[in-house]
């Protein structure tokens, strides 16, 4: 997740900071985590956070100097840079965090195993090579499924939401 940001504005101090959405991981709360952690820059204080929807609009919001920073997903500007909905030089990176996973599909616990196992087996056996996924996400190095665990993946989401004050428990 880097921040991205024009060429003609390095600095985002008192000035406004796009993000995604407030329950966005990589859109808002990591960043937010990070900036404070890392920084001591906090949001109404430092900089104004302001809501582009989405880390394609918070790119192109840059892009076009409509906001001097953004807090974005890299695979996502590499994704448009690949379709040439922006160019590598209207932006800079200023920051890049360690890897954040996407989207995680998961199977209930109590499936049959003989279903679940059909299941897995679909993903892990999709056939990438010249379908419309491997043209969108080859360029960015997640054309293909991946095992995942919890514990592994998620660490760095669970150490942002803990960071932000976030609470899963269930009453």
């Amino acid at each position: 997740m880097p921040a991205a940001a024009s060429r003609r504005s390095r600095t985002s101090r008192g000035k406004k900071l796009a993000f995604t959405a407030p329950t966005s991981n990589s859109g808002y709360k990591a960043p937010s985590a990070m900036l404070k952690a890392e920084y001591g820059l906090e949001a109404g204080k430092d900089f104004e956070p302001v809501f582009s929807g989405k880390h394609d609009n918070s790119i192109i919001g840059v892009a076009n100097k409509d906001y001097p920073a953004a807090a974005i997903a890299n695979s996502v500007l590499q994704r448009m840079i690949a379709r040439d909905v922006v160019q590598p030089e209207q932006l800079v990176s200023l920051y890049t965090s360690q890897t954040f996973p996407t989207t995680g599909y998961g199977l209930v616990y109590n499936l049959k195993p003989e279903l679940a196992e059909s299941i897995k087996d679909a993903f892990f056996s999709f056939p990438w090579e010249d379908s419309a996924l491997a043209a969108e996400f080859e360029k960015s190095g997640e054309a293909q499924f991946i095992p995942i665990d919890y514990k592994t993946h998620w660490e760095v989401v669970r150490q942002v939401d803990a960071a932000m004050g976030g609470s899963y428990e269930c009453r």
